[in-house]
């Protein structure tokens, strides 16, 4: 009886054996933001390691996808009115990635079909900006163009169709560039292998994203002593103003 169980019982272990697997790692867990801060090239990297080691003839593909933290935001429609820019409508989305780069082998279309881009947010067209609800679709779509558009001209939203270089059908790398204006936060850095239409496997990594030295204390005062924050920096302002005035009085006199 044993040994007739024997191979239905072993059956689960087999199958996820048979299954590839990914290995992936990145060049730096913690980004720290200081005053000098322009931007950083981070390096995702890895292997595939298939069962017994026997490479498929035909070779997967890799997504990469870099996101984090989720926000909400307010998208405002500007329109021009006597000559004045004005604010005429405005959407809002409750969870909207603050960055999002996505770098695959091949384009996403040529890998998985629009179900499968949609499931696993894989490309700047499927990813889940949840919508506050109540605007009709319409409105919706316009404003959700407008996002997209707008983080791409600041390259918060990032996509690159060939940014992942695979060597020997095994090992895998891709560059994401990190600009300066990044938020801060948790990102989370998922590796899909996809075959024949299909995510085969996956694996995620976490990155912080962080304040460090100046940056971080005034943040800290910021949150800790918002009054008094507040009133200190009125009154910079107040200063630097007064100060410009006098400088511009003796260049007049």
């Amino acid at each position: 009886m044993i040994r007739r169980l024997a191979p239905i019982l072993l059956a689960p272990l087999l199958m996820a054996q048979s299954a590839p697997v990914l290995v992936p790692d990145i060049s730096a867990r913690r980004i720290d933001i200081q005053y000098s801060f322009t931007g950083a090239q981070l390096l995702l990297f890895g292997a595939i390691l298939y069962p017994r080691g026997r490479v498929p003839e035909r070779p997967a593909d890799i997504v990469v996808v870099l996101k984090g933290p989720s926000q909400p935001i307010i998208v405002r429609e500007k329109q021009r009115l006597a000559g004045v820019w004005t604010n005429a409508d405005s959407n809002r989305f409750r969870s909207a990635p603050g960055f999002y780069a996505v770098a695959s082998s091949r384009p996403i279309a040529d890998l998985v079909d629009e179900r499968t881009a949609a499931i696993y947010e894989l490309g700047l067209q499927n990813l889940q900006l949840s919508p506050g609800g109540g605007a009709q679709p319409e409105k919706e779509r316009r404003f959700e163009a407008g996002l997209l558009d707008l983080r791409r001209r600041q390259r918060l939203y990032v996509e690159d169709p060939k940014g992942v270089e695979i060597s020997e059908n095994v090992l895998y790398r891709a560059r994401i560039t990190i600009p300066s204006q990044v938020p801060v936060g948790t990102y989370t850095a998922e590796t899909f292998l996809i075959s024949r239409g299909k995510v085969i496997a996956a694996a995620t990594k976490e990155i912080r994203i962080g304040k460090s030295g100046f940056e971080l204390l005034v943040a800290s005062a910021a949150r800790r002593y918002a009054f008094a924050y507040g009133l200190a920096a009125v009154a910079l302002s107040l200063f630097l103003g007064w100060a410009a005035a006098a400088v511009f009085r003796r260049r007049g006199s």
